[in-house]
């Protein structure tokens, strides 16, 4: 599976964005999830729906982020809200074959890119 991430971007802190990732082919039974990543540190889970449709959201972005798939159209978006100077990061996009979603980065067989968020 490719994945391919977009809308990152500069931001203001209160603003919005919202990443899109786009697969190769369909991932309606995967898990998916998005990740980010702080300069000179390890991937971290960001927001996951199962192949079943259940979301997990870290604590840090509840409320504020919302992931969602669209199975037809083979994309995963990543709404950020009310974001905040600590949101920058870079943002991935992850798939791994298996229905469930576990929060670390070495269960995920699939990555994007990457996009890069800054808030300030």
């Amino acid at each position: 599976v490719q994945l391919v991430e977009s809308g990152g971007g500069s931001v203001q802190a209160g603003g919005s964005l919202r990443l899109s990732c786009s697969a190769s082919r369909y991932t309606s039974t995967h898990c998916m999830a998005w990740f980010r990543q702080f300069p000179g540190q390890g991937r971290e889970a960001v927001a996951s729906v199962s192949g079943g449709g259940a979301t997990v959201y870290d604590d840090s972005v509840k409320g504020r982020f919302t992931v969602s798939r669209f199975h037809d159209r083979k994309v995963l978006y990543l709404q950020m809200n009310s974001l905040k100077p600590e949101d920058s990061a870079m943002y991935f996009c992850a798939a791994r074959s298996g229905v469930a979603c576990y929060p670390s980065d070495t269960a995920f067989e699939w990555w994007g890119q990457g996009t890069q968020v800054t808030v300030s």
